[in-house]
This record gives structure tokens, sequence and C-alpha cells, in this order.
């Protein structure tokens, strides 16, 4: 990034990054720098606008679509060049928007004409674009202009290169994708959650279809100099990845994908100013997968960690309610208060040792059992009522599924394991009724294997 630096004496063979002193920190942080502060404040708004218009394409599974746009702008910016023979930035965007615009209708006319699917007909406009693009690149080189002009920074982005009207252009276009968004929210949403659906109500689909997409080019188009052809889309497809996770909600998650593009460019371009040999649209690509690291891991009811905390609660739950009903079972077999071993709860179901030891020593904790001075372990008395529920509740369901689903007594039991243990209250008074059950516990209606 073409901020001030102290002067150095690096060789150019010097692979090794430079770590910033504070500062500099302070120095990037505080935009002081007049360069530093149109790249940051130019890439922050393309995340911004990126990220809101990525969210409504995110839902509208057209993602890969803006890839296929990106690529095909390649073409539209070669094109320009080699005709005018100079860099002009705003026919050379012109040029891309033209571009991406015939590889979007492209795709619609592969998908629509010769019923191409999607996947593949993006696949081939992407690759026949891009190959397109190569070709009329390899010209441009040759050209004396060619190489001075920096059009391969296209490509791969050059934020640094970016000038006080680039940051004002992108600034313009993301005031555009917000008012629009907000404007077309309503359309926009049932848009994408039920395409036939919003035709019956009278949204103009095609028409709402075409304007997603041409701010989808928009932002594509003026974010090539930002981070490139190949990265941009990561910026329209990452923050609303991110977002989904942290929300059901469209409006928070549109939020919330807006916040997250712009503080991935923010963070990226801000490292970048501050270690120049590392590459700005990578940066801000990398910034924005950890926010979605951070999102798939740390979410609270979406994320990784949480889906295996529930995941491990409810197998823990699953296994202490397992020996509890054993342990009922074995009462009503016997008597109350007969003591029971490990050995005959191994003996009489196919668990594993492990997890009759642990489901124990969680039933010991909750005091639930207690151990006999025998050695036998036998229900306390809140452990009773709890194993009484549980059995009710699973004797219940088989009789529900013996009487209206048609399965065997012998082979019922299985069926209700798997169900039992998310019974509410509200679908038990639904099963009473139905059963026009009001004993206790009923009777089992198969051959119980002993525990004795």
């Amino acid at each position: 990034m073409a901020q001030s630096q102290p002067v150095t004496h690096r060789s150019i063979t010097d692979t090794g990054v430079q770590w910033p002193g504070w500062d500099q920190v302070i120095q990037a942080l505080l935009l002081r720098d007049y360069n530093t502060r149109v790249v940051v404040l130019g890439s922050t708004l393309l995340g911004l606008a990126a990220g809101v218009i990525g969210t409504f394409a995110y839902l509208r599974k057209r993602a890969l679509m803006g890839d296929a746009l990106s690529h095909a702008t390649l073409p539209g910016i070669a094109l320009v060049f080699l005709i005018i023979g100079a860099k002009s930035m705003p026919l050379l965007l012109l040029g891309a928007a033209v571009s991406g615009v015939l590889g979007v209708l492209a795709v619609i006319g592969l998908r629509t004409i010769p019923r191409i699917k999607e996947d593949a007909a993006i696949g081939i406009v992407l690759s026949v674009f891009f190959g397109l693009g190569m070709v009329l690149f390899g010209l441009v080189q040759q050209m004396k202009t060619g190489n001075e002009a920096g059009i391969q920074s296209f490509i791969y982005g050059k934020a640094a290169a970016m000038l006080n009207r680039d940051a004002w252009l992108i600034g313009g276009v993301a005031v555009a994708v917000v008012v629009a968004c907000t404007l077309f929210y309503k359309d926009f949403r049932i848009l994408c959650f039920d395409e036939q659906f919003a035709g019956s109500q009278g949204c103009p689909v095609v028409i709402m279809d075409l304007v997603m997409m041409a701010l989808v080019v928009l932002t594509t188009v003026v974010g090539l100099q930002a981070v490139g052809l190949i990265l941009v889309v990561a910026l329209l497809i990452i923050p609303p990845t991110a977002a989904r996770f942290w929300t059901d909600d469209l409006s928070v998650m549109t939020i919330l994908a807006g916040v997250s593009g712009a503080a991935s460019a923010w963070f990226g371009a801000t490292l970048s100013a501050l270690m120049p040999r590392l590459p700005t649209g990578a940066i801000i690509v990398l910034c924005a997968g950890a926010m979605f690291l951070i999102s798939m891991l740390a979410a609270p009811r979406r994320g990784l960690i949480a889906r295996f905390w529930r995941s491990w609660s409810l197998s823990r739950r699953i296994g202490l309610q397992h020996v509890l009903r054993a342990f009922a079972e074995h009462e009503e077999r016997y008597a109350e208060g007969v003591g029971i071993t490990i050995q005959h709860l191994l003996a009489a179901r196919s668990w594993s040792s492990a997890s009759v030891h642990r489901s124990l020593r969680l039933a010991i904790r909750r005091g639930e059992v207690a151990r006999g001075g025998d050695g036998g372990l036998r229900l306390t008395s809140a452990g009773r009522v709890e194993a009484a529920r549980i059995l009710r509740n699973h004797r219940l369901w088989e009789l529900y599924l013996i009487r209206h689903a048609d399965i065997a007594p012998s082979h019922v039991d299985r069926d209700a394991d798997d169900v039992e243990h998310v019974l509410s209250e509200p679908i038990v008074r639904e099963l009473e009724r139905a059963l026009d059950e009001a004993i206790a516990i009923p009777p089992s209606p198969h051959a119980e294997g002993g525990a004795a």
C-alpha cells in the first residue's frame, strides 16, 4: 500500500514479514495517512455492499452466479483496453459490467433453452469467459502500454491502487445497494423463500430477479480493483453464510452480513497497510474466512460447539433415562427396594460397560440412585418418581404404536426407545387422551427380559 513507511534497507530476496511498530499501528487505526484512509474506507464500503446484497443472492441460491459473473468481467476489461489503448477506469468498469451481464444472460440462456443444470451452466460460462479473457490479456501484454497499465491487477486485486474517485464510486454503489435492498426488502424476502408464492401475490418475479442481479453486478464490478475477480465472490458469499449461523431473522441476518463484510474489509485493508508485502484482497478474504470460522464454531444455536454440546447432553440424558427405566422395570418385576448389580444391568441390556458406569455415576450424583450395604444399587425416593415417569411415558408410547401404527408388540420396544426421550408433557397428555389411559403405569405389552 502506498502509505508512508519508515526507510528500511531490505533485500528484494527477503521474503519475511516486517512487523509494524506501535506508531504505525496507531497511525493506521486512526486513518492518518491519506492513501490508507482512501483504501480502508473504500474497502469497508465494498464489504458492506457485498454483505447486504450477498444475503439475498445467497438465500436466492444465486451465490455461484456471482462467481460466474466476476470471471465473465475479464473479457470486457481486456477488450476495452485493446480498443482504447489506455487505462480509463470508468470505461474499463463499463466493459466489465457489460461483459458480466452477458455472462449472466448466458447462464440463464443455457439453463432455460437447452435446460442444462444451473451448476453446469455456471461452470461452462465461468471457464469459457475466463479463457477468453486470458487470451485477450495475452494480447494486452504484447502492447507497449499493457504492462505499465497494471490491468492484471483486476485478476488478483490491488487495493493500494485505489484512488479517491474510486472510493467515492464504491461509496455510491454501497448507498445504492443499501437503499435498493431497503425499498425492495419485502419483494426480495418473498422471492428468496418462495418464488411461486411471490408470483401469486403479485410480486414481479422477473423484474425483482433482474434488480437483484443488477445490484450483484454493480457490487462485483466496483470490487474488482480492490479484491480482484477471483476473490470478489468471497465477499458476496462468506459474510451472509457467517451471519446465517447467528440468526433466523432475515433483517438481522442482512445487517449482520453487512457488518461482517465491512469489518472483514476494514481489518484486511488495515493489516495490508501495516504489512505492505501482503496482498490486500487476499487478506480481506482471509479476515472474512476467520469470521466465518468463528461463527461456525461459536454461534449459540447453529454453531458446531453448541450443536456438539446439545448432542452430548441429549446422549447423556438418554443414557440416564435408560438406566432409570431399567431400575423401574426391575422393581416392577420383583419388589420396591430390591437391589440390582451392574453385572445384572449389563446382562439384561446390550449396553457397553462404559456407558452404564457413566450413566450410573450421573444418577448417583443427581441423588436418584444410591449404593446399598450389600453392594447393590437402588433407586432413591426422588429417583423412583423420575423412573416411574420415564417408564410410564415409554409404555404409553409403546401402546400408541401398537394400536395406531400396527407395530408388533415384540418389536415395539426399540421403536419406543427412539422417541420416548423427546416426549413433552403436552404430547404425553395427548397420548393419554388417545389411549384413554388413566392408570399410573400401563403394563408391559411384551415379554420383559430378566434383570434380577
